[in-house]
């Protein structure tokens, strides 16, 4: 049995040690380990309970390099407290777990060199499979990933040159049908209220562009750095409201690239006594669970992140099998949800 020498850390439990206390073959502890079901009842329960009392720990790297596979998949995430992120998460685990496999999860925060090297990282745990979070990859990341010869599923975009599968939706459409939308109910005064996500920007500039295309040039824009804060919904819609001054103009819509700013715009308007949305209307992104439910209902736009999540995990999962992905991009759209938070402005 392993023994803790004065000065040292504790020796690692091996595989005979389990079998010495177990009273059995070494070869029969792997038995158990790998092909469960080859083991007779009776062993199987001495084995598992000398397991127990070692705290032995399955080295399945090594079991792996024979047969090429770790039954691992990492899975890199922005933010993991932004629940359309951790729906897609929890989506992609639930498929990958009934098919056998571990999920190692990573979080980028965003950045490209943060990604980067998780990625150096995760490849060096030799993983079956990697699904990103996005398109925007540093090209150190995208060389690794192709040399690696990894199955990979880009998720939350879509592009036109992806490094292999891709399941996702168009950020520039949802932008260009929010402004649609909201200058077809009559919307002429617009605020744009952005945290610096290269997703959430291009949502932003593309629907600015399609206001100017629509006659409106004028955008009162505030993007802050970081992660999507109430704060920042709040502070924003003080600053707009200093910016409007006393001239009476018809309602402000305000655009927000994230539901948490939205609700922080809804808290500030309400604790100023602002009517919406007959004085200040509001639309997020995203539909996250507690839209539905603010004071005014939030107008919004729907992302399936459960959908994402799970065809995902099916296209990469065929991948293993041996089947080629068909279509090996996916486009799973998006919804407008117009609620309370959102109406025709009164003239």
């Amino acid at each position: 049995m392993a023994a803790e020498g004065k000065g040292q850390g504790r020796a690692t439990v091996t595989l005979s040690d389990v079998a010495r206390l177990a009273g059995v073959a070494p070869m029969t502890v792997s038995r158990y380990l790998n092909q469960p079901d080859t083991v007779r009842e009776p062993t199987r329960l001495k084995v598992r309970k000398a397991i127990e009392q070692t705290g032995y720990v399955h080295n399945r790297l090594a079991g792996s390099l024979k047969s090429s596979r770790t039954r691992l998949v990492a899975v890199v995430v922005p933010m993991v407290t932004n629940p359309i992120f951790s729906d897609t998460f929890q989506a992609i685990n639930d498929r990958l777990a009934k098919a056998g496999y571990q999920v190692l999860l990573g979080v980028s925060g965003y950045q490209s060199e943060q990604e980067q090297e998780l990625l150096e990282v995760i490849l060096s745990r030799r993983p079956d499979g990697i699904i990103l979070t996005g398109t925007l990859h540093t090209s150190t990341s995208r060389n690794r990933l192709r040399a690696a010869g990894v199955p990979v599923v880009e998720t939350w975009d879509l592009s036109a040159e992806p490094i292999d599968m891709l399941v996702g939706f168009s950020h520039e459409q949802a932008g260009r049908d929010v402004a649609r939308q909201l200058t077809g109910q009559g919307y002429r005064h617009f605020a744009l209220f952005a945290v610096d996500d290269p997703r959430g920007l291009r949502r932003a500039d593309s629907f600015i562009a399609t206001l100017a295309e629509q006659g409106v040039t004028a955008v009162h824009r505030q993007t802050w750095q970081g992660l999507p804060t109430l704060e920042q919904g709040r502070l924003g819609l003080s600053e707009l409201l200093k910016a409007q001054g006393e001239e009476g103009q018809e309602p402000y819509v305000v655009v927000c690239t994230s539901d948490t700013i939205a609700q922080g715009v809804l808290t500030e308007a309400a604790a100023r006594g602002i009517r919406i949305p007959e004085q200040l209307a509001v639309m997020g992104f995203g539909d996250m669970a507690f839209a539905a439910h603010t004071f005014p209902a939030l107008s919004t736009v729907r992302i399936d992140g459960k959908l994402m999540g799970d065809t995902a995990a099916g296209l990469l999962l065929d991948r293993l099998g041996g089947q080629v992905a068909t279509p090996s991009t996916v486009d799973i759209g998006f919804t407008l949800v117009q609620r309370d938070s959102t109406g025709v402005p009164s003239r």
